[in-house]
């Protein structure tokens, strides 16, 4: 192993992180096309309905009982960044706002000083197979900003910067901007009281796609105590700076330097996260992130007593209809319209 490559993890379903991330989810679910309550036109039987992470016949029902995802939940004191590469995403939440998304955007929510929604995964092809694929990166707060008001945003495919480098034998290698920065090119405005929005915390997320032998020089982070981890998901194996990293493998590396990164098999694709970190005490139970145990009992205290405001949805799983394209409807009541509606 070279000096560039501090260590190696191999990865399941939920990865883990350095300070500030907390850990980065990644579904890879194979849906088969969608009945017509958008869930799978497929037999339920055998699957822990309201618990199906089984992964039988290569995709989970999750928390979901008629289509799949995450009904009605709280947060507390993080964020979550969610960035789908393949699928759709329907989001509700107690501020009001809600949305369709995915297909290559990006939504953020700081939880703050608490929050309630659900993620569901509608099925909208009822004629062939539905993939979702996507990350859920959860991202702390430093103690000054655990209580924030929350915010929802979306950051919508196409604001996000893809950047393409040719090395000398004509491979290319394709950079997608998902937060931070890279040669000039920066991603939309993280929210404001995000440990992103500080320019000295070094929060970057990059999603990185190597053509069969391409070469391509990750350039050193900008903040002296950055941490950097890549995560190779698919392809493989790549070369850092001399060590092969197979697929399903993370490799923390120095931050402070250029590393020359080469796919050594057919195309390789990693995530690569940074930050510097907040240094602070993490207390952790369920979906709540706070710095002590005594604030996380207040905040399960304060979840019993308030609910974290109203649910204003007639149902925990609401899902839009099919025809429905990705919109965004905000808190405040502005509306997003990125793709007209079907039919």
């Amino acid at each position: 192993m070279s000096s560039a490559v501090h260590q190696t993890v191999a990865l399941g379903n939920q990865w883990p992180t350095l300070d500030p991330f907390l850990f980065c989810a990644h579904h890879r679910d194979s849906y088969p096309a969608g009945n017509d309550q958008l869930g799978p036109a497929a037999g339920l039987t055998g699957r822990h309905i309201g618990q199906d992470f089984d992964d039988i016949d290569g995709w989970n029902m999750y928390h979901g009982s008629i289509v799949p995802g995450f009904p009605q939940h709280p947060h507390r004191g993080f964020e979550t960044i969610t960035y789908v590469r393949e699928g759709l995403i329907d989001h509700s939440d107690s501020l009001g706002a809600t949305a369709r998304f995915g297909r290559g955007d990006t939504q953020w929510l700081t939880a703050g000083g608490g929050i309630q929604h659900c993620e569901m995964f509608p099925l909208v092809d009822p004629d062939a197979p539905n993939p979702l694929h996507l990350f859920q990166i959860w991202l702390n707060l430093p103690a000054a900003d655990k209580l924030v008001e929350p915010y929802f945003t979306m950051q919508w495919g196409y604001s996000q910067p893809r950047l393409e480098f040719t090395d000398d034998g004509g491979n290319k290698t394709a950079v997608t901007v998902v937060v931070g920065a890279l040669d000039g090119h920066r991603s939309p405005p993280p929210p404001p009281s995000s440990w992103a929005s500080r320019p000295e915390a070094d929060v970057g997320i990059w999603h990185i796609r190597l053509e069969p032998g391409a070469t391509w020089s990750l350039p050193a982070a900008v903040g002296r105590d950055t941490a950097r981890t890549l995560y190779v998901f698919e392809g493989g194996p790549i070369r850092i700076d001399g060590s092969d990293i197979g697929i399903d493998t993370a490799a923390v590396v120095a931050a402070g330097s250029d590393l020359q990164l080469t796919d050594s098999g057919e195309g390789t694709e990693v995530l690569m996260l940074q930050g510097r970190p907040i240094g602070e005490p993490v207390a952790k139970y369920g979906p709540f992130v706070m710095n002590t145990r005594a604030e996380i009992q207040q905040a399960i205290e304060d979840y019993q007593r308030t609910q974290f405001g109203a649910w204003p949805w007639l149902s925990p799983d609401p899902v839009h209809p099919r025809s429905k394209g990705r919109f965004a409807i905000h808190a405040d009541g502005h509306v997003d319209m990125i793709d007209e509606p079907a039919g």
